[in-house]
């Protein structure tokens, strides 16, 4: 009974369906029945397969109800895999191209441009525009004559090279304390031996007092010439003005350009990765007694790759002869510095 129910509800709903709808159906289903027949173990659609379903997914909107075979998003997957091909295809390179400069005209190129060290390619084209020969700018150029390079002024980083013995450089670096006050340590770092000649510390800087860490760096000794730093307002004119007393010309790098400053860049990194991030500062003393000691160690023990493996104050090779090698703490621990004693 149940199969008779189907059987008349089947024969009602194709009598209702249009002519098109039924041979479209008609050709879905034996197209998958063509496919079945195929002697393969596992019926696989081949790319003519593939167009029939993509030309009837576009015909007719009722394709998917007559899929038995694959997923309908399989079939959308084949349409957009065609459409990119197709657009593949339609912006290939076009195998015209341009045509090929004529070599008389290289030549004369070639011959304008060593005949004439200071013209450009647009000097050149604009030459041959007026012989009635039209060639591009970039073409131009593809067959000029390379020139010699000529002589610039020497970079920011030969003038530091040039000048290590004779400059300093000066910066701040904040440091913040159990009680979340902020404090300022002010550096003065010699190139030559990356030796810190001058430091301090305190809560409220400003021109005068820079002036005076300034004086305070060079009491006894001749200042050098060159003095670098960055363009902080804190460099007031007070501090200009002991700079011209001293006779040290100030240079200022670009402003946020930190990279010109290497040296005491790369020193204050140092203080706080060797020793600043290990320790709580409690106060302004407490702050105090932290640098020298980790001052000590840098000058007197701690080795830089620019000093060819050695420290700021020269040390000694010490040979095995002289004894075991023995270990002492520095900065509370956090380094050690390492000497041969005798038993």
């Amino acid at each position: 009974m149940i199969r008779w129910l189907h059987f008349v509800v089947g024969l009602t709903v194709s009598a209702l369906k249009s002519r098109r709808n039924l041979l479209l159906e008609n050709a879905a289903l034996r197209h998958q029945l063509l496919v079945l027949s195929r002697r393969t173990k596992r019926p696989r659609f081949n790319p003519v397969d593939r167009v029939f379903w993509v030309w009837l997914s576009l015909a007719w909107n009722r394709w998917s109800k007559a899929l038995w075979l694959v997923q309908p998003d399989t079939v959308i997957g084949w349409h957009r895999q065609g459409f990119r091909l197709f657009w593949k295809w339609k912006s290939r390179p076009s195998r015209a191209g341009r045509k090929n400069l004529a070599p008389e005209t290289i030549a004369l190129v070639r011959q304008m441009s060593e005949a004439n060290p200071l013209w450009g390619a647009p000097r050149i084209q604009g030459e041959l525009l007026k012989l009635g020969i039209a060639v591009a700018q970039r073409t131009v150029g593809k067959y000029m004559v390379p020139q010699p390079r000529r002589a610039s002024g020497q970079t920011w980083t030969t003038f530091l090279h040039n000048h290590f013995g004779q400059m300093v450089s000066v910066d701040f670096l904040t440091v913040p304390t159990l009680s979340f006050h902020i404090l300022y340590v002010f550096v003065v770092l010699s190139h030559a031996r990356r030796q810190i000649r001058h430091f301090n510390v305190t809560a409220t800087p400003s021109a005068r007092w820079a002036a005076q860490q300034l004086r305070e760096a060079f009491p006894f000794t001749r200042p050098p010439k060159y003095l670098l730093r960055d363009r902080d307002s804190v460099y007031g004119l007070e501090f200009q003005h002991v700079a011209q007393a001293l006779e040290v010309e100030e240079l200022r790098i670009a402003p946020r350009s930190p990279w010109q400053s290497p040296y005491v860049e790369r020193f204050i990194g140092s203080l706080r990765r060797e020793c600043l991030d290990h320790v709580v500062v409690l106060n302004r003393a407490h702050l105090h007694r932290v640098l020298q000691r980790y001052l000590a160690y840098y000058h007197g023990c701690r080795t830089h790759l620019g000093l060819e493996k050695d420290a700021p104050e020269p040390r000694r090779v010490q040979l095995p002869a002289e004894g075991k090698i023995v270990a002492f703490p520095e900065v509370g621990g956090l380094h050690h510095r390492y000497e041969r004693r005798a038993a």
